[in-house]
């Protein structure tokens, strides 16, 4: 009877330690979560800031039959559409940084899913917005290198090559902020569900 009691005890004991309490996600977890998401969002203002500078100072002067023809990206509504993408793009990440610096930092910011939810949203609106500029100036710049026969546009790039190859260099950094940004919005989306739900 002694060794059935004995038996019965310690398997009743048994489950109570065979389940360990879950344990938080550690501090130097979350430490390199910031650093990412820092580095990428910094990474997306350099971009977009860097691809603005190119565009707008980029102009080429022509001289045909006499006739003096300036390029500018301003005469094109694409690639308007894409240095007021960067600009939105480029503000917008600044001020995220910021409120990012003060607010993830702070302890207890672990706790707090929804701020992750509200970044994810900010984030797919900004993604969103940076290819569609890119999108619309890779069309225009595909016209302008090889042109539109079956509506009688012509390639004017053999006749601007420069301000062509700075466009070229403009789009390809716009390009890479919106890497920068998928980016984010998958780092920001693995945050929101590995964070621990709230009680």
């Amino acid at each position: 009877m002694a060794d059935a009691k004995d038996s019965f005890m310690l398997d009743a004991k048994s489950p109570k330690g065979s389940f360990p309490p879950p344990t938080p996600q550690p501090l130097s977890h979350h430490k390199h979560f910031l650093m990412a998401h820092e580095i990428l969002r910094l990474l997306a203002i350099l971009l977009s800031g860097a691809s603005i500078a190119v565009m707008v100072t980029n102009s080429q002067t022509v001289t045909i039959f006499s006739f003096q023809y300036e390029a500018h990206y301003y005469y094109s509504s694409s690639l308007k559409f894409l240095v007021a993408a960067n600009g939105i793009v480029c503000g917008f990440s600044l001020l995220t940084l910021i409120m990012s610096l003060l607010l993830l930092r702070r302890q207890g910011s672990l706790q707090r899913p929804y701020a992750f939810f509200f970044l994810i949203l900010h984030d797919i609106f900004l993604t969103v917005l940076i290819i569609s500029g890119c999108a619309a100036a890779t069309a225009i710049g595909y016209v302008g290198q090889y042109g539109e026969s079956h509506v009688g546009w012509q390639a004017i790039c053999d006749r601007v090559p420069k301000f062509c190859k700075r466009n070229m260099v403009s789009l390809f950094l716009s390009y890479l902020a919106f890497f920068a940004y998928l980016g984010l919005t998958i780092l920001m989306a693995y945050k929101l569900m590995s964070s621990p739900p709230k009680n």
